[in-house]
């Protein structure tokens, strides 16, 4: 669907500029494929304590309380950023918080203290999703509304290619088996990392701290940047005064209202199906850190080629659609993990045998678990990067960064929710399972409220 484009157009940005805005996503990934997804995480739950089912909990707790501090602060944030003008030092001063706290998890050893990488790993996803909210507000600056979801979307599956770089390095170079202390290539892990210590775990978060610093420079460099605004102590007293203006803008601005509303409710269940997804494989497969990156390995290769594609069906059929299919994709996928254990899937309509063949996801469960991740695969970074263009074509220049604060808002504000109910149900069932399905209550309430939401958003039905 053709979009308006209005009379704040953003000035023509040199490819040099729109490059180093993409590249953000490729420095920010890492930290959420390795530490928060597949390595670190799954590390936190099955090999840094002898009680899994608890450091679960714990994990969970942590993404509890990362996103009400996220929720409350975004869209403060947002709307000081519109004041202040220039959105580079803000990211700055959170890109040290966060490179700071990635180096300290590498002292998460087996048996230390969980209080000590639980705050590291707070401070360091607070500061990762600040980041965000800024890089984001940027968008519109760069690119035509027309052009702004295929911009995201190839940023966004940019970015699944850094953090699966990364991954495959630490799955096949710096990952070892805790029974052999080799490689997945029978060779001994670089710079003699111990797997019996976690050390093959551990320094993901120094990884993603120097990937990070390195590769956020183009967008320092190049990228151009809002003008100046007010000094910082009256940008924020005059951020706080257009905080309460948007917010009541918000009641007459229904349609943008119902997506911010149907964004918050199905980014609680994306954001959960992310940060929990890996821990619950490891956790019923056992999976050691080599089969849990293979895993992360595949489903990346599949979410590049998902981004890509998507940023061409986000200009043919418009954000709205591509994130309608997203979201059923990942209905789908979900309920395919929670029927499945071992010996069955489907909820046991389908029996499948127990007998491992050998090698990585040797058994038919482990194999079918593999096939309903790569529809998350397809669908999870679409679902995210459309979403950021659905907005990006509904606001003007001037408004960008306090909406996107309160799009970050409505992506954090109950999503400590799909991650306390997690918690809530698997402590008192027992069963990890149960916990996941009730990320299926979000995906499919959001799903339902974004049907009738204006496309764009800010359009009149």
């Amino acid at each position: 669907m053709a979009t308006e484009i209005r009379d704040d157009a953003p000035a023509k940005v040199p490819a040099r500029g729109i490059w180093g805005w993409m590249f953000f996503d490729w420095a920010a990934q890492p930290f959420f494929t390795v530490v928060t997804t597949f390595i670190f995480g799954p590390y936190f739950v099955a090999r840094l304590t002898a009680d899994p089912a608890s450091a679960q909990i714990d994990w969970a707790n942590m993404g509890t309380i990362s996103s009400v501090i996220i929720a409350v602060l975004s869209p403060v944030l947002g709307s000081i950023a519109d004041q202040s003008g220039a959105r580079k030092p803000w990211i700055a001063f959170f890109a040290v918080i966060k490179i700071v706290s990635l180096l300290c998890l590498w002292g998460a050893a087996p048996g230390s203290p969980l209080i000590y990488p639980i705050i590291f790993m707070i401070l360091a996803s607070i500061s990762a999703e600040f980041s965000i909210v800024f890089n984001d507000s940027m968008m519109p600056r760069l690119v035509g509304k027309d052009d702004v979801g295929k911009l995201s979307n190839a940023a966004w599956g940019l970015g699944y290619l850094g953090g699966m770089i990364v991954l495959i390095t630490v799955v096949t170079l710096l990952a070892g088996d805790p029974q052999t202390g080799k490689t997945i290539f029978g060779l001994k892990p670089l710079f003699g990392l111990d797997a019996r210590l976690g050390e093959d775990a551990r320094i993901t978060g120094p990884i993603s701290a120097v990937w990070y610093f390195i590769f956020i420079l183009p967008m320092f460099l190049f990228t151009p940047d809002a003008p100046r605004g007010l000094p910082l102590y009256a940008a924020v007293r005059s951020g706080l005064r257009e905080l309460s203006t948007t917010l009541g803008e918000l009641k007459r601005r229904r349609g943008i209202s119902l997506f911010l509303i149907a964004r918050m409710i199905y980014q609680d269940g994306v954001n959960g199906l992310l940060f929990l997804g890996g821990a619950f494989a490891a956790g019923m497969f056992h999976w050691t850190t080599i089969e849990i990156g293979i895993y992360g390995i595949i489903l990346n290769v599949i979410a590049i080629f998902g981004c890509f594609a998507a940023s061409y069906v986000d200009r043919w059929l418009g954000s709205k659609t591509t994130v309608l299919i997203s979201l059923t994709l990942l209905l789908i996928a979900t309920l395919g993990i929670i029927s499945t254990g071992p010996g069955f899937t489907l909820f046991g309509l389908v029996p499948l045998s127990t007998v491992s063949s050998g090698g990585l996801f040797g058994t038919a469960a482990e194999k079918a678990y593999i096939g309903y991740g790569l529809l998350i695969g397809i669908a999870f970074g679409p679902v995210q990067a459309s979403s950021r263009s659905y907005l990006a074509r509904s606001v003007s220049l001037h408004e960008a960064g306090r909406y996107f604060g309160i799009y970050a808002l409505s992506g954090r504000a109950t999503s400590f929710m799909a991650t306390l109910f997690f918690s809530l149900v698997t402590y008192w069932s027992g069963s990890a399972r149960l916990g996941m399905a009730t990320l299926i209550i979000f995906l499919a309430g959001g799903l339902l409220l974004l049907l009738p939401t204006p496309y764009p958003a800010d359009k009149a039905k």
